[in-house]
């Protein structure tokens, strides 16, 4: 279900009809002929990305759609055939990231004979063996890569300097060139000229222009930056993100405290800028206000071309920064130099606020939201805080001890036993903060949490393939262990075990059984004896791999009998779900 709040610039590209073109007040964005009854899987939210002239949204189900401003509102699907994980908007450039590792990109420095068609920039780097991207990042005019093997590459303007080489050298190329090994971590801005790059040491290089101080790196260095240069005086703690808007940039530090605490630094030109201080600073240094003082933490911030909002824990809407567009949601065009609250609009998910984020594009802003894992692995989160269903154990390095389910571990690291040997020895040396951080990692798939540690669990993480598909191929290509079958599918007096997981994943009858914290059913049994031995054969391969086997016939006989348990178990929360399967099968075979 959506929730997309805007404000801001309504024009470049148009967003939204019969509106001004300046939005100062926050209001509800949708998208066109959005309707209740439409399928919540193909239009829920999962990431925002926004520029001068385009606007582009990322649904959960890895499509995506995009605004331009020559189509004035009219919005057009990205057609990519690979399912998409991550988009990025610079000045003039798109790019995409695809679930296979892929980046495509358009835009004048990109592609300067078709500058609006999508190429695959990825496989121009010249070793081969660097070509599956992990991360991308736009910034003003130029496009950053990320590998697999912790490489980072650019393409496009080198006009500051901004991928590390002299621009009278490289004034821009079309083709990715090495910047750094051993990158953890890129940061830019979608209307930065300047780039950052952090290693596995959590040292942090920049490079670009630094002409007002955006770099970090003293007064003394307002230049040019045209080679990498690490960035010294950082504040002590680990760097969690770094945003960058034309004239500045905006740094997110985790202390080490025990009970850890997020604070914001800046540096670089105050005045009309998302700074949020009334001089110009020419190192990073914290972001002060008493609306920081009585907070949880910052969960969540974003930086345009001259602003910047952050989202707190305990719902607070703050921002500062260049405002003529409304872009900061305050009601008015009045520049904040300082943070100042902003009042919040009417959210219909307010109680978790945390699964809420901010987008600023240049001139406009996106309140949106989006949970941080799929509703399955929120599940599986669920499962793992119970003692019940934990059944392997870890010890950290002051003897505390962590419980985890080894069927989640089979599924996300790599197929074999010994990577959870050596799980348990990373995991050993670990605090339990640490350890903590590197099972919320494993178990969402999500190497933001803490890059340095993930840095060190990466070689046993299956990262590039999603659950069900490690499911589709344990399950249906290998022997089954029935040590990890752990509920019992009856019918005709034989008996199935079936993995709570995997019922947990496609009914939602069983979800609510499961993941009840009232009720007992670790013995119960669900009687599926009124099936065929055609229609429960269909339903076994389905459970497993959310697909209907080719050479199944299927009859409309198959079609009445099962649509009773569809109904019945609620077996509707997959995309594509059994039943369209079946009609989509059935119409094809006649």
């Amino acid at each position: 279900m959506n929730e997309i709040i805007f404000f801001g610039s309504n024009e470049a590209p148009k967003l939204i009809k019969n509106k001004p073109n300046e939005i100062t007040k926050s209001i509800q964005f949708k998208f066109e002929n959005e309707n209740e009854n439409e399928n919540e899987n193909e239009k829920q939210i999962k990431q925002i990305s926004s520029s001068y002239y385009s606007t582009i949204f990322l649904f959960k189900n890895g499509k995506a759609i995009e605004y331009l401003n020559e189509n004035d509102s009219n919005p057009e699907e990205i057609q990519i055939e690979e399912n998409i994980q991550k988009v990025t908007v610079g000045f003039e450039n798109e790019a995409i990231l695809t679930i296979k590792g892929n980046v495509f990109a358009k835009g004048e420095d990109i592609n300067p004979k078709n500058p609006k068609e999508f190429i695959n920039i990825s496989s121009l780097i010249e070793d081969t063996n660097d070509r599956i991207i992990q991360d991308v990042v736009s910034g003003y005019t130029s496009i950053y890569l990320l590998t697999s093997n912790q490489n980072a590459y650019g393409i496009g303007s080198n006009e500051y300097g901004q991928l590390g080489f002299d621009s009278e050298t490289l004034y821009k190329t079309e083709k990715p060139i090495l910047i750094m090994k051993n990158v953890s971590k890129i940061f830019s801005g979608n209307t930065s000229n300047h780039v950052f790059l952090l290693n596995s040491n959590q040292e942090l290089f920049g490079c670009g222009n630094n002409l007002f101080g955006q770099l970090g790196l003293g007064e003394s260095r307002k230049e040019y930056i045209t080679k990498l240069t690490k960035i010294q005086n950082i504040p002590k703690g680990e760097i969690i993100d770094i945003q960058s808007g034309y004239y500045y940039s905006i740094m997110l530090i985790e202390d080490g405290n025990e009970n850890p605490k997020r604070k914001l630094y800046s540096c670089g030109y105050y005045e009309d800028n998302g700074l949020g201080k009334d001089e110009n600073t020419y190192e990073f240094t914290e972001i002060k206000s008493s609306l920081f003082e009585n907070d949880d933490n910052n969960i969540d911030f974003s930086v345009g071309y001259a602003h910047t909002l952050i989202l707190t824990s305990n719902s607070k809407l703050i921002g500062f920064g260049y405002n003529y567009y409304g872009q900061l949601g305050t009601g008015d065009t009045k520049y904040q130099r300082i943070p100042i609250q902003i009042k919040l609009p009417k959210l219909r998910f307010n109680e978790n606020i945390s699964n809420y984020h901010i987008y600023c594009g240049s001139y406009k802003s996106f309140l949106y939201y989006s949970p941080s894992f799929s509703n399955l692995e929120e599940d599986l989160i669920k499962l793992f805080e119970r003692k019940e269903f934990c059944d392997i154990s870890f010890k950290t390095e002051n003897g505390e001890i962590i419980e985890a389910h080894k069927l989640i571990l089979k599924y996300r690291l790599n197929q074999n036993q010994n990577e959870i040997e050596k799980l348990k020895e990373i995991i050993s040396n670990k605090s339990i903060k640490e350890s903590n951080q590197i099972f919320e990692m494993i178990y969402s798939n999500n190497s933001k949490i803490n890059p340095k540690l993930y840095s060190e669990i990466k070689e046993i993480i299956n990262s590039n393939e999603k659950i069900e598909e490690t499911m589709k191929r344990i399950y249906l290509n290998e022997n089954e262990n029935e040590n990890e079958k752990d509920f019992i599918i009856e019918r005709k007096e034989k008996q199935y075990k079936f993995p709570k997981l995997i019922l947990i994943m496609r009914s939602e009858l069983y979800r609510g059984m499961f993941l009840s914290v009232t009720e007992d059913t670790s013995n119960k049994v669900t009687d599926y004896s009124e099936l065929s031995n055609k229609s429960f054969q269909i339903f076994e391969y389905w459970i497993y791999s959310n697909q209907i086997k080719d050479e199944i016939q299927i009859t409309q006989e198959i079609i009445d009998e099962l649509e009773t348990g569809i109904d019945y178990f609620q077996l509707n929360q997959t995309n594509p779900n059994l039943f369209d399967l079946l009609i989509n099968k059935f119409n094809n075979q006649n």
